[in-house]
């Protein structure tokens, strides 16, 4: 299964290679320097961008499930995403000139004081009342963003915050995606704690009683959502439903070791976001539809069905 899923990678990313506007044909990408300029000025650069961003946002999902313990939520929904975009408009009003380290900085700070306070919201409800969890985590999301969409209405920034609202690939250029390889970096050091998530996900009382220290663990568990999140909204914009169908499609399929299952999550959540990027591509062509909507629908299909399809086990 997993040389399944590492083969329909490599087909979709060649795929993606050679779909867009301007043509590209494999019998004269040797003889053609345009095209071969072409592909390393913006066909590659996006299609890494792609990667890194599918594979990302599925292993902040899986880490902030096991986090919350709960399958049906998932950064872009819980108020982080929102959260990354209150930063980069809070240093767009006070602080235009500044560098895209700070807009990453500011970002990544609100982004995890909101994902904190979703927590500790969390903790509050009752846990015989799961689908309460990801309810509050949509009103939350909801409450934030549209605290944003009004700061930005008043400052006559509505136009420049759906940029970060909603997610496409279109303006990814050579120099304009590297940041996401911090992204990249984040989520592979993430599954070197992989175990220490997944003992969270059983709880407070029996992570202590393993030994493991759960506030540290929480802690390093959101700082990676929050970076992951904030650079992936200050480079290509919000992508809903990502880290909440990939995780529960691969814990369904391959189950719920998460040092097992996170590297297929990971790419698992390349291939969808890269094939809903080709799927926007040719839809309209040669117009595009961003991501962010093709994924959008899926991915609200898909957690429907999440809710709703009956459960193999009792819990």
């Amino acid at each position: 299964m997993r040389l399944t899923v590492v083969l329909l990678l490599i087909a979709l990313s060649v795929v993606s290679l050679f779909v867009g506007v301007a043509e590209v044909r494999v019998s004269t990408l040797w003889s053609d320097p345009e095209a071969l300029r072409l592909l390393a000025i913006s066909r590659g650069p996006r299609t890494i961008a792609v990667v890194i961003t599918g594979g990302a946002l599925a292993i902040c999902g899986a880490i902030l499930q096991m986090l919350v313990r709960n399958r049906f939520v998932e950064p872009m929904t819980a108020g982080t995403g929102q959260g990354a975009a209150l930063g980069i408009l809070l240093v767009t009003l006070f602080a235009p000139d500044a560098p895209i380290l700070a807009k990453m900085a500011m970002a990544s700070f609100t982004a995890l004081a909101t994902s904190a306070g979703f927590l500790a919201i969390v903790q509050r409800l009752p846990p015989t009342q799961p689908l309460l969890v990801p309810l509050v985590g949509l009103i939350y999301g909801a409450i934030i963003g549209a605290c944003v969409t009004f700061v930005a209405f008043q400052a006559d920034l509505l136009q420049y915050i759906q940029i970060w609202m909603n997610g496409e690939f279109s303006g990814i250029l050579q120099g304009r995606y590297e940041l996401l390889w911090v992204a990249a970096a984040v989520g592979a050091l993430s599954y070197l704690a992989a175990d220490q998530f997944a003992i969270v996900g059983m709880g407070r009382t029996v992570s202590v009683s393993l030994g493991l220290n759960y506030t540290q663990v929480v802690v390093l568990g959101l700082l990676s959502i929050s970076i992951v999140t904030a650079l992936t909204v200050v480079t290509v914009g919000m992508i809903p439903f990502v880290g909440l169908v990939v995780p529960n499609i691969v814990s369904r399929l391959a189950g719920d070791n998460l040092r097992l299952t996170l590297p297929m999550t990971a790419m698992s959540g390349a291939i969808l976001v890269l094939a809903s990027d080709i799927v926007g591509r040719l839809v309209r062509y040669p117009y595009e539809i961003p991501v962010g909507s093709v994924f959008g629908i899926l991915g609200a299909v898909v957690f429907l069905w999440l809710l709703y399809a009956p459960r193999r086990h009792a819990q």
